[in-house]
């Protein structure tokens, strides 16, 4: 693995570009490594050494520049206030190398797992403790600088969580895909007195889906089914606690398979970490009455409802994006508790960042990779 000696300074008027960062300059174009300055904390900010960033499918979209939207329409994100330069990186862990002067909980040198979902902290969305769907958001890696770096400047000290039994690689995906699982799993809970009977269906298993499996595991009752493509990741889902495994490329009706496993009735939640226009519709009509449907992958495309079937079912369609700071809390430390556990698979350092994304695009990362900047 190659790693960037900090020795090397380069001067060009008072700035010090004396650290080494990932940016996308344009999308769908290779990102570049480049000095780049190196922040100075001030007040409640910290500096924060990354030791490990993990590779999100959020990056990619990133990368290439948005998301398919409505009729194959494609939504940028330059149009939601994204600006290039930028260094992306949001599942953030490390050590404090430098604390503003207003900082008192923390000390150089503490290791730390990074609260990536920043807001503006005066909607109500942030008031009510869900910074994460901030109406002018500034998570760390997509509106401002992120962890595909040497250092990342974090804006005030009370986004930390101290790591004190989690080793970095394994704690960084917490911040984002461990945490859009936990949220979604959350959302997904059965009612009290129905835990034996109740069943979710997760779509997907990368690394969203294969922590699904541990949250679910760990918070719930549920009879779990796992639908994907690749037999690799459907036997890690296996191994993980899931008790149906359904490859679609080998069934033909993936919608009777399910209600076959429920008894008829379909399943009581679809979990979709796809949520493309192909999962979306198989997830809506497998469910049974009362069913709820939590789409969560960015996959895009769009789905055509039978828009009386809602009501006359009272199904539920909701989103789940990321989480709270309190819900990254909780998983830390079921995590901490060893319930559950990141699927790392490959580690990559700053300077094979494109190498990384191209295998993450491409579909052969089994679980999360890594990068090591340092």
């Amino acid at each position: 693995m190659n790693t960037f000696s900090l020795a090397k300074i380069i001067k060009h008027g008072d700035l010090d570009f004396d650290m080494k960062g990932a940016q996308i300059i344009k999308t769908n174009e290779p990102l570049v490594i480049n000095e780049v300055e190196k922040p100075k904390p001030e007040g409640n900010q910290v500096l924060v050494r990354v030791v490990a960033s993990g590779v999100c499918h959020s990056d990619l979209h990133l990368w290439e520049g948005g998301y398919v939207g409505l009729k194959g329409v494609f939504m940028k994100v330059e149009d939601r206030g994204v600006k290039f330069p930028l260094i992306p990186g949001h599942e953030i862990s490390g050590t404090i190398e430098e604390a503003g002067s207003s900082v008192t909980k923390f000390n150089v040198g503490d290791r730390v797992l990074v609260y990536p979902w920043l807001g503006e902290e005066t909607c109500p969305a942030c008031l009510s403790g869900e910074q994460n769907l901030c109406d002018s958001p500034r998570t760390l890696g997509i509106y401002q600088n992120g962890g595909y770096a040497q250092y990342v400047l974090i804006p005030d000290s009370k986004f930390l969580i101290k790591l004190d039994r989690l080793e970095f690689d394994s704690a960084s995906s917490l911040a984002c895909s461990g945490l859009t699982a936990y949220n979604a799993v959350k959302k997904a809970k059965p009612i009290p007195g129905l835990e034996d009977k109740h069943n979710i269906v997760i779509v997907g298993a990368g690394g969203l889906g294969l922590m699904a499996v541990q949250v679910a595991n760990a918070i719930s009752k549920s009879r779990i089914t796992v639908i994907d493509v690749n037999d690799q990741k459907l036997a890690e889902a296996k191994k993980l606690g899931a008790d149906n495994i359904i490859n679609t490329k080998e069934k033909q009706d993936v919608v009777k398979e399910v209600k076959d496993l429920t008894d008829g009735s379909g399943t009581d939640v679809v979990i979709d970490f796809v949520n493309n226009n192909i999962t979306s519709v198989n997830s809506f009509n497998m469910l049974r009455k009362r069913g709820r449907m939590i789409m969560v992958g960015l996959f895009g495309g769009s789905m055509e409802l039978n828009l009386p079937m809602i009501p006359l079912r009272g199904y539920t369609l909701t989103g789940a994006y990321t989480g709270t700071f309190q819900d990254l809390t909780e998983l830390v430390d079921l995590a901490s508790s060893g319930k559950v556990r990141t699927v790392l698979d490959r580690r990559f350092s700053l300077d094979q960042v494109n190498e990384a994304l191209n295998d993450l695009k491409n579909g052969k990362i089994i679980g999360r990779a890594i990068i090591n900047p340092n």
